[in-house]
């Protein structure tokens, strides 16, 4: 049976740098390995003036790191046409209609269309809705929408999107992406609970002391200076990324591992997550802005003196904050999470600590049961960038006289072959959107409890002047991070090497 996939895609957007590092590679892989192949056709648009041959050669250079042949390089590209577009003018939009049809003739296409916004959020409504008015949307085949995130900038501007988008697609035909629901070892949360009894029987407040989740990245805002001087780290990382990885790791079994089932209990998870009020925010909540630092020899500017970015912005380049469960599964247990910029170490990762054992047996004497007689914690690690597996830290007797214990870890990591070959996550979500899979995308319902939990953060801080800048570039955030887990007795599991170097504590 033939996995071919009958569609044609219009990417609005079509010349920008997404589309170019992300999707048509990913569209390229899908045609190497048969899911896409002679019935399928791609029209690019945006207003820069391309002709259809110069459109290709752009995909054929974009596909060069995967060493496509001469001919196959070819052939693909042979199925990409370009329409010049302005978004806001309906003339446009006929001009696409009759290109589009004339493709859904000529690859034997069967009215099956996706359409990918990958622009400005601020057009989504725009073309939607001129993409029912020009009839655009076929009344035969599917017709999908693939939305980019940010999907609103609070929950009314989202509210207020969705119901005009709604007006064309329904529910289950819209796909708001996140590409981290595409990544191996986010998908791979659920294999690790639901498969191992190990895990799973203690997946509660009984066992589990508290959860980290850090999304470090050592790079600046780059380029995306003036979008992100408009975002910042909440909006940009914890409203979606983030409180999507809660959602997997808080929510109850499913029934059944479905796409309906596995909706129903995020958000579930979601709606159980503490919305707090002004002052939870000013406890549990810190923001940081980097300033100018060095890391090994090398100087970094500060996020002020970026291009594109206000001299005197107060947008925050990292969060880190603790978000509370209030359900019988989770009741006492704390999520700590943490994102930013210009961080010491690229990584992203998720931390489970497993409570100590209620006596250490192995203190040497009952004099010193006054001293500390903590053992290092059991923690379970999944690793999802840029290195993907997970550890499991055990104590174990170190070799010798007595029963003095050590930390072992039991590891595994995926092969940098592996990694290199397995699918990108934008190779597969949209597969998942020509299956019509929503499993790894976010639902409405979703989109709309981050916004309210999201919103009242962003409205305290708001109404407060921040003290910006307040941790130095290369540095794993402001110490107000730090105080954050102390002030519970916790710590952050994982810090760089530079991290201990600079306390003293790693030779």
């Amino acid at each position: 049976m033939s996995n071919e996939k009958n569609v044609l895609f219009t990417i609005f957007g079509g010349t920008g740098d997404l589309a170019q590092r992300k999707l048509y590679p990913s569209l390229f892989r899908l045609y190497k390995k048969g899911n896409l192949n002679e019935h399928f056709a791609v029209i690019g648009t945006a207003r820069r003036p391309w002709s259809d041959e110069h459109y290709r050669e752009v995909v054929k250079e974009t596909i060069q790191s995967l060493n496509p042949t001469a001919k196959e390089a070819e052939e693909f590209a042979d199925h990409f046409y370009y329409q010049s577009h302005d978004v806001n003018d309906s003339t446009h939009y006929q001009t696409l209609k009759e290109l589009a049809d004339k493709l859904d003739e000529k690859y034997q296409i069967n009215g099956n269309r996706v359409y990918y916004l990958a622009m400005a959020p601020q057009f989504f409504g725009t073309i939607v809705t001129h993409l029912k008015s020009e009839k655009i949307v076929t009344e035969t085949g599917f017709n999908r929408l693939i939305i980019e995130k940010p999907f609103g900038a609070d929950y009314q501007s989202a509210f207020d999107l969705n119901q005009q988008i709604r007006q064309v697609f329904p529910e289950q035909d819209i796909f708001r992406i996140d590409h981290y629901l595409g990544k191996e070892m986010i998908q791979n949360i659920s294999a690790i609970r639901f498969a191992n009894n190990i895990f799973e029987s203690q997946w509660n407040n009984r066992y589990i002391d508290n959860i980290q989740i850090t999304f470090g990245e050592s790079l600046g805002v780059e380029d995306r200076g003036g979008y992100y001087d408009h975002s910042g780290a909440l909006k940009d990382m914890v409203q979606n990324h983030i409180l999507q990885v809660v959602a997997l790791l808080a929510m109850e079994p499913p029934v059944a591992f479905s796409e309906k089932e596995i909706r129903t209990e995020k958000i579930k998870a979601l709606k159980a997550v503490r919305i707090y009020n002004e002052d939870e925010v000013k406890e549990n909540f810190v923001r940081g802005q980097y300033a100018a630092g060095e890391l090994d020899g090398q100087t970094f500017k500060a996020y002020r003196d970026e291009d594109k970015v206000d001299e005197h912005s107060e947008t925050e380049t990292f969060v880190a904050g603790k978000f509370t469960i209030d359900n019988f599964r989770w009741s006492g247990v704390p999520f700590y999470i943490r994102t930013g910029k210009r961080l010491t170490e690229k990584g992203t990762r998720i931390n489970v600590v497993f409570k100590q054992v209620p006596v250490n047996v192995f203190k040497t004497s009952v004099d010193e049961a006054c001293e500390e007689t903590n053992l290092p914690p059991n923690v379970l690690t999944i690793y999802i960038q840029p290195t993907e597996g997970f550890s499991l830290s055990l104590n174990g007797k170190e070799v010798g006289q007595g029963f003095d214990t050590e930390p072992i870890k039991l590891a595994f990591r995926n092969s940098a072959e592996m990694v290199e070959n397995s699918p990108e996550a934008y190779e597969k979500l949209l597969l998942d959107s020509l299956n019509g899979d929503g499993t790894n995308f976010s639902h409405w319902e979703e989109v709309a409890q981050s916004w309210h939990i999201v919103d009242v953060i962003r409205k305290t801080w708001d109404q407060i002047q921040p003290d910006f800048p307040n941790y130095n570039a290369g540095s794993m955030g402001p110490d107000e991070a730090f105080e954050l887990l102390e002030k519970d007795g916790f710590e952050w599991i994982w810090q760089p090497d530079h991290w201990y170097r600079e306390r003293g504590k790693l030779n």
